[in-house]
């Protein structure tokens, strides 16, 4: 076993993936090997420092927040139907007249009539289809505010904020391409290597989407911070891109990349292939 396929299965050895035959020719070669012992001690370290890489946990306040908006939202929507329904009534009152009161009582009777008839037919199934509709359009504008949130807080200058921007994603069921356009955004031009983490992680949860894995093959290229070099990597390989093969090669050829990235994106292009 030579020093370049003892290197190559060094994040193998870590994470003890390696069959047992593997393991012991890779241990007997660095029993004897001080140069490959030594890049077994860097890729530990660099791993263990990785394994610490943590994404904030958003405010405690951040549900209280949101359920008082959303209170609000419904009390003024309660207040905005009585009003509605106070003007109905004070109409009524200035048409009601002497002149118009026997004709009145008469069309009254017959809606009474038309109702109740129509009420007999229905059962409960027309109320039950409007507070559906309600829940509906209330679940709709709840997720526009959440989107809305979103966008505005990823062009905040604090970090923190960004990350909670982020972590909003989970929250909106049906994440459109604004906001996946914005997330591809984050993820290659952000300046802070946790911001582009997190946005990495949440668009991998939408891997499904073929805009968005092509917008990580995509974003092979434009990655110069080693953490989100392999962290894109790996996403690759979970969600078998192969497209990502002739991109990750690429990497290779830049100067002066981290061996451990190296090592990585070989085991990922073996992996694809």
């Amino acid at each position: 076993m030579n020093c370049e396929h003892v290197r190559a299965n060094l994040l193998d050895r870590l994470n003890e993936q390696l069959s047992a035959a593997e393991q012991a020719g890779l241990d007997a070669h660095l029993a004897q090997c001080p140069g490959c012992r030594q890049e077994l001690e860097s890729t530990r370290q660099v791993w263990q420092r990785m394994g610490k890489v943590t994404a904030p946990e958003p405010r405690p306040q951040l549900h209280t927040n949101f359920y008082a908006m959303l209170d609000s939202f419904q009390e003024a929507e309660q207040a905005k139907q009585k009003r509605s329904w106070s003007g109905i009534v004070e109409r009524i009152q200035g048409l009601w007249t002497s002149a118009l009161m026997g004709r009145l009582a008469y069309s009254l009777v017959l809606v009474a009539i038309g109702v109740a008839v129509g009420y007999w037919q229905q059962g409960r199934q027309t109320p039950t289809l409007a507070y559906q509709q309600q829940i509906d359009t209330l679940s709709s504008q709840v997720q526009e505010m959440r989107q809305m949130m979103m966008l505005s807080l990823l062009e905040n200058p604090s970090a923190t904020e960004r990350l909670r921007a982020v972590s909003y994603t989970k929250e909106i069921s049906d994440v459109d391409g604004q906001v996946i356009d914005a997330l591809l955004t984050t993820l290659n031009n952000d300046a802070n290597v946790n911001v582009r983490l997190v946005t990495l992680e949440a668009l991998a949860e939408l891997g499904h989407d073929a805009r968005v894995r092509e917008g990580l093959v995509h974003a092979l290229s434009r990655q110069d911070s080693p953490l989100v070099q392999v962290a894109l990597a790996d996403v690759m390989v979970k969600l078998q891109e192969k497209r990502s093969i002739k991109p990750l090669r690429k990497l290779l050829q830049q100067e002066g990349i981290n061996d451990l990235v190296k090592s990585k994106i070989e085991h990922s292009i073996r992996q694809l292939s």
